[in-house]
Formats: structure tokens, C-alpha cells, sequence
């Protein structure tokens, strides 16, 4: 097992501080859980009691629900320290970065032991919380040699193009929150291993977005599909800017529809589009996408160091082209493990034969792209398929072709029961600003005929469309599809006509 110092944890929206903080943390051996600035107060509550967590810091507009959570838990107030964020007054009562700064300098240097031989492998750097679309949060415990792995990885298979681009460094996008494995790794790590500039905004303003890109002649956006479909639909305001900086745009944490993309390019032909897959458990990343060898729908090609298998629902290894099947990882990056959940290792963390194995619970499939290199394609999540008379019908397939249609900004389906189906397709839908005047029944009728005429039949929404203001989802823009049948369920059966 990993060594468990005392845990912090930063609940802070995006901060060029967040990251030294972290390193400082664990320059002394501790062990940082990022939380996210969406928390209620009981959902830190769960975080802080779950990691241990012995302090805290968070900011001004946070600090009301940071108190309330870590008194839960009995944290106290002089183990809770305020970051600062621009143009927010400080609370004098509680120690900021600046005072521990200041008081640092006039302390003795620490004696800290010197780590032995395997400790990075083995001892944890972050207590990241799984996204929770079933049940509480899981803490995964991600090693330091799991950070410093998928770093080297992801590095090494970006390096041969941006060698033949002549890229060296470059300046990139810091928007998605650090408390999330994608902002953490991807970001925070990798970007800084590059020797990149980081360009931090504390929450996405699509506006703000557009300002920073021209400001400081941004580069590279890591980013997630919803914020590339707010790009799409509000080009008004997008050709107000000068965004001919933009050199690459990543898209991960959910799959980019290839229409999507297809959009994309094509008002901005300059732009290259890349996709990578990942998990938390694996620190995050498995696949990425070459900006020498893109392929619309791909979540791109293995990382060096990992290995993959794909095993079909009779358990058998699949070894041919086109066949979905579960994935299996098995990498430096694969992290230690749940924290005090041997349930969910167990079920998560296999051991055959050929050592330890991560099960993904997504489905996959592998197809060669006109290159002839391997690419992985995500059908779904494995539960989360709708099953139609026996036919599998794949939420994200239906997802991708809505956000395609104009009276949709966003959108989640899931599948609800069906006396002679089994189960049905059901669409929550946010309109765009192009339904203002149109009646509602007349948006769901479009929405559903632009299903009927591209889809097999089995994948109409025969289970209706909801119109819906907002499409919950996690902090990572993960949907939230256990909230959605939640509501469903707590509905009384509707009248049959």
C-alpha cells in the first residue's frame, strides 16, 4: 500500500497559484485532493472526510461552503488558507499564500527525509475523486510515478510532430478547473513539462474565452466538446475576434461528434482538431490523436508504454478489426487503486496471467486509418447502452447527431423501459437561440424527423424529447445520466393514448 501522509485540499476555481501550491504540498510528503469549485457543501463534506484531509485551502466566494464542510469534519479555521484571486478582497481572519510566504522566510529550512529507492511508485500524489455517475465519489490514489509516466507518454507521442513543425514550446489554454485529472495532467503537468505558457482563466465566459485567445495569441485549446459546440453556435460573436492563433484544438473527457468536428474545420480550415480518451484511473490518458494522422470520430492511437485489450461480453480476447468489446488497460499510469474500497479494486483491478489489468467499462473498437495506424474508436459506456429488441443503441451516437442539428445547444439521452421494446431512446434537449418563436411541439417534431431520417429505426427517440434548460453534468462536462433517470423515475406513469 502507498504511503498516506496528511492530505490538503485546494477547492479553488482556476489560479496560477493552484499548481505551486500542490508542489509545495508535496515537497513536505503530503498528499493534495483536489476539490472542485462546484461542490455543495456536503459533497466537499464527503471529499475531506473520505481523503482524511488535515487543511484546506479555497478563496473568497468559496470559503462560505468551504466552512461549512470542513466544520463537519472538525478541519479548523487556522488550518484553512485563502489563495487570491484578482479584483476579490481578502478575509482578514484567515491566513492567505502571501502570509505563509512571508512567514516561511523566516523559518529554518525544513529537514525533510530523502526518499528511498521505489517510493515515487509507491506513494500517493493526489487523491482524485472519480466522476460519480453512479453512487459517491470514488478517491483514486494516483502515485507520483503515475503523473510522471503519463507525462513521458503523452510527451513522447507529441514529440515527432512538433519536431517536424518545428514547435518547440507554445502558448496554451489553462480553462478546464485543475481539480479534474484532465486540467491536472493534461494541462498543469504536461503543458509545464513542455515548457509551454499556461494562460489560466478561472471559469469559461465565452467572451473571456475569445479575449484571452486574441490577447495573448493562444495556441493550442484543451478544451471539452461542449465548449467547442458554444464556439459553433455563437459564431456572431466569434468573428469579432482575431482567433487566427489557434493552432490546435483538443477535445477530450467526452467523445466529439466527426460532424462536429466536420463544422469545425470547416470555418476554420486552419485549425487541427485532435482527440485523446482517458480515466482517471489511468492518470488520465490511453489514446491520443496524431495531428499527422487525424480520423473524424477517433479518440486517436496507443500511447507509448501502454497496452490494450479488448475482451467481447463471452469474456474471449477480441483480435479483429471493427469488433467492439470492452477495454482493458495496462500501463505505468494505471493509478494504485480506490481508497478504502476493496469492492470497487476488485472489480475495477483484475490480475490474470499477464499481470494486472484496468477495466474501463467503456467499449471500444479498432479500425486502421488510411495510414494504416491503429485507431480506437469509443462506442459507450458499456452500461450505458439502451438495448432496443436486442439491438444496442449507443447514447453518445445519438448525442453527436443532435448537437447537429440547429435547434439543439446541448443534449443528453438516455433509455428508459419499454413494455415491448425493452427499452426505449429518451432526448433532453436545450434549444438555441434559432427556436425563439417556434412552439415547442414544432422544435421536438424537427429534433425527432432529424433522428428518423439519418438513423436506423431502432435508434428513433421513441421514448420522446424533453426540453430542458440546462443538461446536468459533472464538473468535467461528464452528463450526468443517473440525474436524468432519477427525474424519470420519479415521474407518475404517463396516460397512454
Amino acid at each position: 500500500m502507498a504511503f498516506y501522509p496528511p492530505s490538503w485540499v485546494p477547492n479553488l476555481p482556476g489560479t496560477i497559484d493552484y499548481i505551486p501550491v500542490t508542489h509545495a504540498i508535496h515537497r513536505v510528503d503530503g498528499i493534495v485532493t483536489p476539490a472542485s469549485s462546484a461542490h455543495s457543501a456536503s459533497e466537499l463534506e464527503h471529499q475531506l472526510r473520505s481523503s482524511g484531509a488535515k487543511a484546506l485551502f479555497t478563496c473568497s466566494p468559496l470559503l462560505s461552503t468551504a466552512l461549512k464542510a470542513a466544520s463537519a469534519v472538525g478541519i479548523p479555521k487556522k488550518h484553512i488558507f485563502l489563495l487570491p484571486l484578482p479584483e476579490t478582497p481578502s478575509e482578514e481572519s484567515f491566513k492567505t499564500i502571501e502570509d505563509l510566504i512571508e512567514e516561511g522566510k523566516t523559518l529554518p529550512p525544513l529537514e525533510l527525509s530523502p526518499w528511498v529507492p521505489g517510493q515515487g511508485k509507491r506513494q500517493v500524489a493526489y487523491l482524485c475523486y472519480s466522476s460519480g455517475t453512479s453512487g459517491l465519489p470514488k478517491a483514486v490514489m494516483i502515485s507520483h510515478y503515475n503523473v510522471i509516466a503519463c507525462t513521458l507518454m503523452i510527451h513522447t507521442f507529441e514529440s515527432i510532430t512538433r519536431a517536424q513543425d518545428n514547435i518547440d514550446t507554445q502558448v496554451a489554454l489553462g480553462l478546464l478547473p485543475f481539480s479534474h485529472i484532465y486540467g491536472l495532467v493534461v494541462i498543469a503537468h504536461i503543458a509545464q513539462y513542455r515548457g509551454d505558457e499556461i494562460i489560466v482563466l478561472q471559469r469559461f465566459q465565452l467572451d473571456q474565452l475569445l479575449a484571452a485567445i486574441q490577447k495573448f495569441r493562444i495556441e493550442q485549446l484543451s478544451v471539452v466538446p461542449p465548449i467547442i459546440v458554444q464556439i459553433l453556435s455563437n459564431q456572431d460573436k466569434c468573428q469579432k475576434y482575431n482567433l487566427d492563433s489557434v493552432r490546435l484544438v483538443f477535445s477530450g473527457a467526452a467523445p466529439l461528434g466527426g460532424e462536429t468536428i466536420q463544422k469545425l474545420l470547416e470555418l476554420y480550415p486552419n485549425w487541427r482538431i485532435s482527440q485523446g480518451y482517458g480515466l482517471t484511473e489511468a492518470s488520465p490518458s490511453v489514446f491520443h490523436t496524431s495531428e499527422a494522422d487525424p480520423v473524424l470520430g477517433s479518440s486517436g492511437s496507443l500511447l507509448p508504454g501502454a497496452k490494450v485489450k479488448i475482451i467481447d461480453q463471452h469474456g474471449a480476447e477480441v483480435t479483429a478489426y471493427e469488433t467492439p468489446g470492452e477495454l482493458y488497460v495496462q500501463a505505468p499510469n494505471v493509478v494504485l487503486g480506490y481508497l478504502h474500497n476493496e469492492k470497487a479494486n476488485a472489480e475495477t483491478f483484475v490480475h490474470r496471467d499477464d499481470g494486472r489489468w484496468l477495466r474501463t467499462g467503456d467499449e471500444v473498437l479498432v479500425r486502421k486509418s488510411p495510414r494504416g495506424n491503429d485507431h480506437f474508436f469509443i462506442v459507450d459506456r458499456i452500461k450505458e447502452l439502451i438495448k432496443v429488441k436486442g439491438h444496442q443503441v449507443a447514447p453518445a451516437e445519438l448525442e453527436a447527431h443532435l448537437l447537429d442539428h440547429p435547434y439543439v445547444d446541448d443534449c443528453a439521452v438516455i433509455g428508459i423501459v419499454d413494455e415491448r421494446a425493452g427499452e426505449v431512446p429518451l432526448a433532453f434537449i436545450v434549444k438555441s437561440r434559432k427556436t425563439n418563436g417556434l412552439k415547442e411541439e414544432n422544435v421536438v417534431r424537427a429534433v425527432c424527423e432529424h433522428v428518423e431520417s439519418h438513423k436506423a429505426r431502432h435508434k428513433w427517440l421513441k421514448g420522446g424529447v424533453r426540453v430542458l434548460d440546462v443538461i446536468p453534468k459533472s464538473p468535467s462536462g461528464k452528463i450526468l445520466r443517473r440525474v436524468l433517470k432519477a427525474q424519470i423515475k420519479a415521474e407518475k406513469p404517463a396516460a397512454k393514448l
